[in-house]
């Protein structure tokens, strides 16, 4: 027996456990003997169960490294919401989808762990710091709701209200069976004998409860909040197009340009779902929620090194040491998390805080429509799926019974959250108003007018936001912060703007180069013709300049650099406004083209930096081009008809551009006395490829008032933040262009090479 006070796991197996038994039951009774084997049982279930216990240390690392993750997406958003000054904190990284719920679920495995015991305070801490963890990271998520359509609202809220569901009932089963214990908070003195661990555990349920239902009503009120800021957007939209058209002449181009953008960014910015989502009394509740579980969670973690609780183990459970790293991870993500919803509680700063306002916002009982309109529409949606009427009539009456009851529920919510939000809002409210009457004292004393500000508001700025409730007001500095946040974008882009592609803009000496780079006198290889884009008769002419073997290096390094810039611009151009499926075709060759020619210095496999070129004249040149482009033409030609040119391969486009281009280039070549050499060629190719960028740049103006109208709310703002940043690269190239006679075209056809062609064939007398 003495044998056995010494066992230690890992030293003896079970089967030494037998035989030691074996040897000496000869000389102990049977009921000795029974109990003996009975120890080893015991010995063996020990054994198994450190065995099957090893992985947990592991797990959770998992665990730590999965909240590591969250807080790291968190943190990009609080850091992009300082840079951009956006103290409301859109979510662009930490936002709800299927990605985040998995690592969330991860993340939460200590908290819905139903069968591996909890000894010590630091795992009871670790399970209530999961359920913090968990209910700052709902907080969080509130904004990016506003981001998502209607369908992928829906599944994500599913999901979401799943993964906390399971985590509520499992929290509730460990109270119940003893896995979270009643362990006392040192700490708190008188307190600590009614307020426990179970007891934080309930507060905990109570808070993802409450904000799982601010969440889901928040997601009820998404799609009337998106209408009725998309009917203001259109109202507001139609009046600043006709502002753009009704604009004094004497404002430049560019000048108009960013009067305009800076209108739209001002739609777009207030306008914004995520910030109309982060303001409203639902997400300052949360933000509430966030500072109490705050409190809490630090009086938890604070107990672990300074709480007093026996002698007890430090790590009692099977995840061993990794339940300090799971408990300082999640401490600090209960932090992390907790400082975007407390900037969103005072929210209310955005706007003036004027008397009509306030008692408007303090009104907390009056519930608007919107809140409930989508419950309203379910309401009275009809039922079509079933054939009797009798049982139509009884589904319509039940699911209107169920929906009323969830319309009360609604108006309860709502009005609970703006109970809640009165706590942060009734703080600034007081601060001003207080500020304002001293004063108002002070001028009253020393006999000064008191002056209101309100004159200088940029009224016509103004007029361009966009909110749910007109009673609210944006206070100037709000207006202010948004115009230099696009001030910034510009700036910013304006320095981005490249040297050398204005140095080959300066070689235009008009648009000749549209009409000279293709002439109709060489015969056609297809039976239909393809259509020319912007790009791609620049791409063919650089593909040309590339092969010249006596120009130097750093000349066409500079040139593919400029052009590479310019035709970042030009693909803008043509996915704006040349829309059918001939010009997209036409655009996705080029850009694979483009990648040949500038990254492998090839053209459809052809090496343009070949030996082969030297010793060769300028002409000799033009000519292999054009004999291996009408080769590969033919070749593809035989097998494709006239009907199926519309989707054409990229080989045959490429071809076919070469060849009419070589071709052209050889018949001006014949009719003149003197031959063309490398230089001259060079020089040709260059002033062609300056012409036809300037003329597709006279578009951009266009494309960056189209970017400004973007139609899908949720795409909006990062495509009027695109507009402003093609307006800052391109200022100097609008400027330039400005100061050329530009052709009286067609508004509907200049954005089209051909048509350009067509009207500069028609212009010469």
């Amino acid at each position: 027996m003495s044998t056995l006070e010494y066992y230690v796991p890992g030293v003896y197996s079970h089967g030494d456990c037998v035989k030691i038994v074996e040897t000496i039951e000869f000389y102990v009774s049977q009921e000795q003997s029974q109990t003996l084997r009975y120890i080893c049982s015991m010995v063996d279930d020990w054994e198994v169960q450190n065995t099957y216990s090893e992985p947990m240390v592991w797990i959770g690392i998992y665990i730590a490294i999965a909240s590591l993750v969250c807080i790291i997406a968190m943190a990009a958003d609080l850091l992009r919401g300082f840079r951009n000054k956006k103290l409301w904190f859109p979510c662009k990284y930490f936002t709800l989808n299927a990605a985040s719920i998995t690592v969330i679920t991860v993340a939460m495995k200590l908290p819905v762990d139903l069968s591996s015991e909890m000894l010590s305070y630091m795992d009871q801490a670790a399970k209530l710091g999961g359920l913090a963890f968990m209910c700052t990271m709902m907080a969080n998520f509130m904004p990016s709701l506003a981001a998502m359509d209607n369908k992928t609202l829906l599944a994500n809220i599913i999901g979401l209200s799943i993964l906390v569901i399971t985590m509520i009932v499992n929290i509730f089963i460990q109270i119940k069976t003893g896995v979270i214990k009643h362990i006392s908070f040192n700490l708190l003195n008188v307190y600590s004998s009614s307020f426990d661990c179970v007891m934080v555990a309930y507060i905990y349920m109570a808070m993802i409860i409450l904000l799982l239902m601010v969440m889901i009503s928040s997601s009820l009120t998404i799609p009337a909040s998106k209408e009725i800021l998309e009917v203001k957007y259109q109202t507001t939209n139609k009046a600043s197009l006709s502002d753009l058209h009704l604009q004094h002449s004497q404002m430049s181009k560019v000048e108009k340009l960013r009067q305009h953008v800076r209108r739209n960014w001002v739609m777009t910015e207030t306008g914004s779902p995520q910030f109309v989502m982060a303001s409203n009394p639902l997400s300052i509740a949360s933000g509430v929620i966030c500072v109490i579980v705050l409190v809490l969670n630090l009086l938890v973690v604070f107990e672990v090194p300074y709480g007093y609780h026996g002698e007890q183990k430090v790590y009692g459970s099977a995840y061993k040491w990794s339940i300090l790293f799971i408990v300082i991870t999640q401490s600090i993500g209960v932090l992390v998390a907790t400082i975007a919803p407390m900037f969103r509680c005072f929210s209310v700063l955005n706007f003036k805080l004027a008397t009509k306002w306030n008692m408007t916002h303090l009104m907390v009982f009056k519930v608007e429509k919107y809140w409930t309109q989508k419950l309203c529409e379910w309401e009275r949606s009809p039922i079509h799926f079933l054939s009797s009427n009798r049982s139509r009539t009884l589904i319509y009456n039940l699911k209107s019974v169920i929906i009323s009851l969830c319309i009360r529920l609604q108006k309860v919510i709502v009005i609970l959250c703006k109970v809640i939000s009165l706590i942060p809002t009734i703080i600034p409210i007081f601060a001003v108003y207080c500020l304002y009457c001293w004063k108002s004292l002070e001028a009253r004393l020393v006999n000064l007018p008191v002056i209101s500000r309100t004159d200088d508001i940029d009224e016509g700025l103004s007029n361009y936001v966009l909110q749910i409730h007109d009673e609210a007001e944006f206070a100037e500095k709000t207006l202010t912060r948004i115009s230099n946040s696009l001030n910034s974008i510009i700036l910013k882009a304006e320095k981005e703007q490249n040297k050398e592609l204005l140095e080959l803009l300066e070689k235009s000496t008009g648009f000749k180069g549209v009409e000279n780079f293709d002439t109709d006198h060489v015969q056609c290889l297809l039976s239909v013709e393809l259509v020319n884009s912007w790009s791609l008769p620049i791409v063919t002419l650089t593909g040309i300049i590339v092969s010249l073997p006596n120009i130097r290096k750093d000349t066409i390094k500079s040139l593919l650099r400029s052009v590479g810039e310019g035709l970042s611009y030009t693909h803008l151009v043509e996915e704006s406004l040349n829309c059918e499926n001939e010009y997209v075709n036409i655009r996705k060759a080029t850009i694979i083209l483009w990648n040949e020619v500038e990254h492998k210095r090839k053209w459809l496999d052809e090496a343009l930096e070949k030996d082969a070129f030297r010793g060769k004249t300028a002409t000799e040149i033009l000519k292999w081009f054009s004999d291996r482009a009408k080769e590969i033409v033919r070749e593809i030609n035989e097998g494709i008809s006239g009907e199926t040119l519309e989707n054409a391969p990229k080989e045959l486009i490429a071809a076919n551009s070469m060849y009419r281009i070589a071709n052209t280039i050889l018949l001006r070549d014949e009719s003149n006395t003197e031959q063309i050499n490398e230089e001259h060629l060079f020089a040709l190719l260059s002033g062609m490829i300056a012409d036809i960028f300037s003329a597709c740049f006279t578009n951009l103006p266009l494309v960056i008032t189209v970017k400004c109208h973007e139609s899908v709310i949720e795409k909006r703002e990062l495509s009027v933040k695109a507009a402003a940043k093609l307006l800052g690269k391109t200022t100097k190239i609008i400027e330039r262009l400005e100061t050329c006679e530009l052709p009286s075209m067609d508004p509907d056809k200049i954005s089209y090479v051909d048509e350009w062609r067509l009207y500069l064939k028609r212009s010469i007398p």
